[in-house]
């Protein structure tokens, strides 16, 4: 496990399979603007867990993910974002899931991840809204159901733009 500074805020995503990941990156890539698309694609769970519990934190994922089986993930439509456009995401899995986290990690979320899940993976954002509607409505008319697969966490350290890989904890159950 790579160590965080105190500082440095955690960023915990699901990891995507391999297809879904290269699929979704591209489209990160292809519309995403160049100067701000410092990741690829991915699924947010936590925005902004604690440096200091780092430790705990990997513990608790690696605790978890050994009894978790790879989780199937519905991409169920194209969502606009206002300034961008995502992909939207459904399982229950995923939110039981996410709910026994925000159980165990309570004291320490803010605002923002105390709010239930709404899973998605953006492929574009901080652009103008016209911009994005146009995309949205070319995604949106394209659009078929698929389904893909989260096969682990994935823990970061915020860096003020990039974000730092911590650790990648797979689903082992």
């Amino acid at each position: 496990m790579t160590p965080a500074s105190a500082t440095d805020p955690l960023i915990l995503t699901l990891t995507l399979d391999a297809a879904a990941h290269q699929r979704f990156t591209i489209l990160r890539r292809q519309y995403f603007p160049p100067e701000r698309n410092y990741l690829e694609a991915h699924v947010t769970l936590f925005h902004h867990l604690p440096g200091t519990e780092q430790v705990t934190v990997a513990h608790h994922l690696r605790e978890l993910a050994a009894t978790t089986a790879p989780l199937t993930l519905n991409v169920s439509g194209v969502q606009f974002l206002g300034r961008g456009v995502a992909y939207k995401l459904l399982s229950e899995p995923l939110q039981q899931l996410h709910r026994q986290l925000q159980t165990r990690w309570e004291p320490w979320l803010t605002p923002q991840d105390r709010q239930p899940l709404r899973p998605h993976i953006t492929i574009q954002n901080k652009v103008d809204p016209a911009r994005a509607r146009a995309l949205y409505t070319e995604l949106e008319a394209g659009f078929s159901p698929d389904s893909i697969q989260g096969i682990g966490f994935t823990l970061w350290a915020y860096r003020g733009g990039p974000w730092q890989q911590l650790e990648q904890v797979p689903f082992a159950g």
